[in-house]
């Protein structure tokens, strides 16, 4: 590989191989539960750059760049790969669809926070504040930055009631979680480009929970009226990490789109 990245895998060896691109600030573990409710396919799941047992990132690298190359490898190794991702991992495989389809036999997209899309829109403006302010306290406090985007995008637990060694870790990450926004915000990398997502000729499922923030939604609806063959999925009672809050229904509806792909 040309990054050192630690590979965690679910399910048998050999079966239907899916590809699974975790959260910014997660580790490949967190893909366990969505891997229990889902039989019959040997989830591969890397920690992606700088998280988990992966190697830190190079001085100077792009995260989506580099991740996007690692994600590109490991799809190469078994093509083609059903290919799963949750937020800033599903941006990267939307990516890698529309980069390398070949690669590619199904895609999900769970919350991908393309901000791009939603532009224009009252939700993106509130989500555009909300980052900046993440963006200005990781200068001042990075625990405090921490704090602020996990009560956006976590689980639904208080920061200050994870453990401490949670707490350092995503601390510790947080530059990962903003060096790419002006990417995600403004689309650098085209993936909303005229003619991109109407070309994936692939299942897509686009995914999403109930509570989550506004701008979800919003990201959702521009996709899901330019890909050519999509279904879209909203979990009640879910947020933002319902590949690990609500499986269940994550995974069947990955199983009927499976099926079709």
């Amino acid at each position: 590989m040309t990054h050192p990245t630690a590979l965690r895998r679910f399910g048998p060896p050999g079966a239907r191989p899916l590809l699974a691109l975790h959260c910014a600030l997660a580790h490949g573990g967190a893909w366990a539960p969505l891997a229990g409710a889902l039989p019959g396919v040997e989830l591969i799941a890397p920690d992606l750059p700088g998280h988990g047992d992966s190697a830190a990132m190079p001085e100077g690298a792009d995260f989506h760049e580099l991740t996007t190359g690692v994600a590109a490898e490991l799809a190469a190794r078994q093509a083609p790969v059903d290919l799963i991702g949750h937020s800033f991992g599903a941006t990267v495989a939307l990516r890698l669809a529309l980069e390398r389809p070949e690669l590619v036999r199904s895609l999900t997209l769970v919350e991908p926070v393309l901000f791009a899309a939603a532009r224009g829109t009252p939700a993106w403006a509130e989500c555009h504040a909300k980052q900046a302010a993440v963006a200005r306290l990781l200068r001042q406090d990075p625990a405090a930055a921490a704090a602020l985007f996990h009560a956006e995008w976590g689980a639904g637990l208080p920061f200050a009631a994870l453990p401490a060694r949670q707490r350092e870790y995503l601390t510790a990450r947080m530059p990962l979680v903003v060096a790419p926004g002006p990417l995600l915000m403004d689309d650098l990398a085209g993936l909303l480009r005229p003619g991109g997502l109407e070309g994936i000729g692939v299942p897509v499922l686009l995914a999403e929970g109930g509570r989550s923030p506004p701008v979800v939604a919003a990201i959702l609806d521009t996709l899901a009226a330019r890909l050519p063959d999509v279904r879209r999925l909203t979990v009640a009672g879910a947020a933002h990490m319902l590949p690990l809050t609500h499986p269940a229904p994550l995974a069947q509806a990955m199983q009927d789109l499976l099926a079709r792909a």
